[in-house]
């Protein structure tokens, strides 16, 4: 008795199917420790602050986005965004307001985070 392709385990078909779903996910860019563990500080003093309520993080394939809202059914007021593909030209990290606003971009995540700590303490 042969094995005809309807007659094949379909969870041979899913295993075989996970590898490239795997790579699919690693192809994504993201923060590394280091970088979302300076964000979530500043998101945590500006929580107890009273200023921010809600994050959103996204993976995407061209870049990884760090959103903040003051109420979760809000557009965000601040995105914070690593694009790797302007790593060479005006660096990776930007600032980006709720209007589209590109209010600062750098190479260095410190100094770019700076023009939101910034305007915490001008208030």
């Amino acid at each position: 008795m042969s094995l005809m392709p309807e007659d094949a385990d379909p969870s041979g078909q899913r295993a075989a199917a996970r590898p490239a779903a795997a790579n699919a996910q690693s192809n994504r860019v993201t923060f590394s420790r280091l970088e979302l563990h300076r964000i979530l500080n500043l998101y945590g003093r500006m929580v107890a602050d009273g200023e921010w309520r809600d994050y959103a993080i996204d993976f995407l394939k061209e870049r990884a986005v760090f959103s903040v809202y003051r109420r979760a059914s809000e557009v965000p007021i601040y995105r914070i965004e690593k694009d790797p593909r302007l790593a060479r030209k005006q660096g990776m990290y930007s600032v980006i307001s709720a209007t589209g606003l590109i209010l600062r971009r750098g190479h260095e995540l410190e100094r770019v985070l700076l023009v939101i700590d910034r305007k915490l303490a001008a208030v």
